[in-house]
Parts: structure tokens; sequence; C-alpha cells
């Protein structure tokens, strides 16, 4: 039972309520604020892992909701010597800090920059000292997922230049350094190799390691700082190449993760949703449309089953958001690449009532079709970012678009490439066998053009996997023999079980 202190009921203060009506005072320190943040100190000198998480879940979202709704916390320096002025304290309390003025006001230039100095320091000191403490995974999963989020943000902001200020352009060239590409990167990686994590996960496999078992907490009195925060950097890079357009690397980077199995990174539902989302995204973007929508069905299942455990959550409406930007990505998958087989019966209905009528117009690849593909792609897709600092020489134009463009024409060119596409799965659907010269005729080409189409069909229904092997996206293949087509379609397995069970249940509660 989690305890309750003062500071999560206690009503407003006289002081507290002038403290809001005169605006946001930094040093100021509300009684409510000083009684969680030396609880909080405690705990995390004591590693009680169970009430730093009812405070940081819990406590400090009240207190953000009742006294800092449209104002920061109190400054660093105001609760400092209410915790000994610890160092690694401040550093954790800096970076709920700039978090919460994200997530509920618009940073300054410098407040970003100040954020970026802020990471720095408290990686260097995870990275470069001996850090005795036990903190809950939510929060270290929340540290890597604003780090690239504020990322993301800082260089969206900083490619919109045709309105900065002469003081703005000023500090960007002075902090040039300040959420360098390169710099993020290689905090990431710098967290899975100092924590070997990924030898970790290897000798799991073999019995030697009980990570994923003990949720990456370490029950002998060690540190699960260092560990947790390399296994969920592994996530946090396939995040930053698939905002960079580079795929390949990102899977590269979650190899080590077995996506098939439970792990550390389902026991958050933010990096459980994160991972598949990002992966299947990437799946996507490679063509590998079968593994994309295998993993979408599973992550989405898991949602409409569970959901209504976070409606009193911090994430919950980001959960709901994924969701629904998962269904797009499903439609597009499928629409592409149909094969409904894969797809469970919970998920297919809720994919029908969302984008049935869609999906029927994006089979006809025709002008209508594409405007579809574009509006699902826009909506579900990551927010590209260009990382390169701007010419400060050149005219200051608007560039934050420019990724994003670059990938939806990358889509939309595949998109075109499959309309010939549907046009030959269509007749190869139909027949078992035919003619070279029949389905020529039937198509309205001669047969070298034919000939190409069908090579192209091969080509565009299969994919290299992460093992470099040459794998089948198509539920209708064929081959050629003797200027004879021969059709083979991949048959869906009927579970009656399934049905009958579901059936069952409906008359039940009739």
């Amino acid at each position: 039972m989690a305890t309750t202190y003062d500071y999560e009921e206690a009503p407003a203060t006289y002081d507290e309520g002038r403290h809001q009506d005169l605006g946001y005072d930094p040093n100021f320190v509300p009684d409510s604020v000083r009684s969680f943040v030396v609880h909080l100190y405690r705990h995390i000198r004591e590693k009680n892992v169970y009430e730093i998480h009812q405070m940081y879940e819990i406590s400090f979202q009240t207190l953000s909701e009742r006294l800092f709704k449209d104002t920061p916390w109190p400054s660093v320096d105001a609760v400092a010597h209410y915790v000994d002025n610890d160092q690694v304290f401040c550093l954790l309390y800096r970076e709920m800090w700039f978090r919460h003025l994200y997530a509920r006001l618009s940073p300054t230039l410098k407040q970003r920059i100040d954020s970026w100095d802020n990471y720095c320091s408290l990686f260097q000191v995870v990275l470069h000292r001996v850090v005795n403490m036990q903190l809950p995974n939510q929060w270290l999963w929340d540290m890597v997922d604003e780090f690239v989020y504020q990322f993301q943000s800082f260089c969206q902001y900083r490619a919109k230049m045709k309105n900065k200020t002469e003081q703005e352009i000023a500090l960007l060239r002075q902090y040039d350094q300040a959420w360098n590409v390169y710099g993020v990167l290689n905090y990431l990686q710098a967290f899975v190799e100092k924590s070997n994590i990924i030898q970790i996960l290897e000798q799991e496999k073999e019995g030697l390691e009980q990570f994923t078992a003990t949720d990456g907490y370490d029950y002998s009195g060690g540190s699960n700082v260092l560990k947790v925060l390399g296994y969920f950097s592994m996530v946090g890079l396939l995040r930053v190449h698939c905002l960079l357009g580079d795929y390949q690397t990102g899977l590269k980077c979650l190899l080590p993760i077995d996506i098939s199995q439970q792990g550390v990174y389902t026991s958050v539902i933010g990096s459980h949703i994160a991972t598949i989302y990002h992966y299947g995204f990437a799946n996507l973007m490679l063509r590998r449309y079968v593994e994309a929508i295998r993993e979408f069905n599973k992550m989405l299942l898991y949602i409409f089953k569970t959901k209504q455990y976070h409606q009193k959550s911090p994430q919950y409406e980001q959960i709901l958001k994924k969701n629904e930007q998962m269904y797009a990505l499903l439609a597009i998958c499928l629409s592409l690449c149909p094969q409904v087989k894969l797809v469970d019966e919970t998920v297919n209905s809720q994919l029908r009532e969302k984008y049935g009528e869609k999906m029927a117009r994006m089979q006809r690849y025709d002008d209508e079709a594409f405007v579809i593909y574009d509006e699902l792609f826009s909506y579900a897709c990551p927010k590209f970012i260009t990382p390169s600092a701007p010419s400060f020489e050149e005219p200051l134009v608007n560039f934050n678009q420019d990724a994003y463009r670059l990938q939806l024409k990358l889509f939309l060119y595949e998109v075109k490439q499959q309309q010939l596409l549907s046009g030959v799965r269509t007749f190869l659907k139909v027949y078992s066998t035919i003619s070279l010269g029949k389905l020529a005729n039937y198509m309205e080409v001669d047969e070298p053009t034919l000939r190409t189409i069908l090579l192209t069909y091969k080509h565009k229904t299969h994919a290299v996997d992460s093992d470099g092997k040459i794998i089948s996206n198509a539920d209708v293949d064929f081959y050629i023999d003797d200027d004879m087509i021969h059709v083979v379609e991949s048959m869906p397995v009927k579970r009656y079980g399934d049905y009958f069970l579901r059936q069952i249940v409906k008359v039940w509660y009739i």
C-alpha cells in the first residue's frame, strides 16, 4: 500500500493561491512541493522503487495539475537546499522540470538549449560515475523518450527560420552543438555499449542472466539505471533513425530485442507502443508488409484489450493517438499487400469501421486513391526531421517540411508502382493456370510488356528480411512453365473454434 503524504490531498494554502494570482515566481516553493521533493529524495536514497513510482506517476501529475497547470515548477535552485544540494537529484529534478515545461508551455530557445545541457550533465553522470540508484522503468523510459522528442522538437523549431529574431539566430550560431544529431546518437549508442545490454540479452538466452525476468531491476542491491537506459536506448535509436528516414539502420539497432516475446520493453505501455509503431513503420517503408501487418495486428489487439486499464494514466491520450495512427498504417499495408488472414477478427472489424470505405477506394489506384494514400500516410507517419543546421548566409526560409515531403514522395512513388500490379493480381486470383498470350490479351499489352509486368510483380511482392533472406509478401504467387502461368494461392487458415467461442459469449450475455 502506498504511503499517502499531505502534499497529495492538501488544499492550496493562501500563499499558493497568491503565487498563482501574481504570476510565476521561480523561487517560490509551496509547502506541498517541498514535501514532495523531500520525500522523493528520501525514497531515491533508500532505493524504494515502489514509492518512487507512485510519486513520479501520481503525485507529480497531481501537483502539476493543481499548482502548475500553465506555469513551470519552482526552479532547481529554490529546492536544492531541501535535498542537501545533491547533484544527481537536482539533475533528475531539472529533467522533470523541462519535461513539464514542454508538455504545458512553449519552451524558449534558451530553455531548449538549457535542457540539452541538463541531459548532457545527467547522462555523463550515468555513463562515467557509479550511480547507486534504482529508478522505475517508467521514468527511465520517459527519459529516453523525452530526450528523442526534444531533439525532434528542436530540429523542427530550428528549421522554421523565416520569422526568427536576430537574437535567436545569434543563439543558434553560438550554441551550434546543442541537439546536434551526432551528439544525440552518440549518447544513445554510448548507453547501449556501456551497459553491455546486448551481451546481457545474449547471456539471458543461455540462462546466465535474469534481466527480463526481473524487469531490469537489480534485487541484489545494485543499480538498474545504466542497464535499463541502455535497453531503452535501442528503441530510442530505432526512433531517431526513423525520423531521419534510415529504416534499415533503425531496425538493425533493435535486433538484440526479440519483439516476438514479452520483454522489458513491454513493461511500460509507452515503450511497447513506440517500439511496435516505429518497427512496423520501418518495415512498411522497406516493403516488408507481412511483418508490419503482423506486428500492428498484435499491438492493436493488445491496446483493444487493455486500454481501459490506462484511462487514468498521463499517457492515455498518447496511447489513443498511436492506436489511431497504427490503424491508418495497417490500412495502408493491407491495401498494398492484401493479407487479411494475418489480422485478428476484432482488429479487422475495427479497421473496417474506421477505413473500410477508404480501403475499397485505395484498391482502384486512381487519382482519388492516391489522395487517400497521401492523407493516411501524412496522418500516421513520424514527424521527420532535417538534422543539419541552416545556412545563415542564405536568405532565411522554412525547411521544416522538407524531410516529410521527401518521405511522402518516396512512399507515393512506391504506391504508383503498385498500380499495374493490382490488375495482374485481379486476374491471377481468378485463374489457376492461364497462358501468357491470353493474359496479355486481357490486360491489353503485348507479351514482352506482360513479362516485364510479371517480373515487376515478383520484385514488388518480395523483400529482404533482417537476416538477408528474400521473403514473399504475396497472397497470390505464380511460376511460368512453357508460356503457361501457374498460380499458387496461399489459403487462409479458418479458425472455426475462435468463431464459435465468440458466438457462445454473445449468446451468454444476451
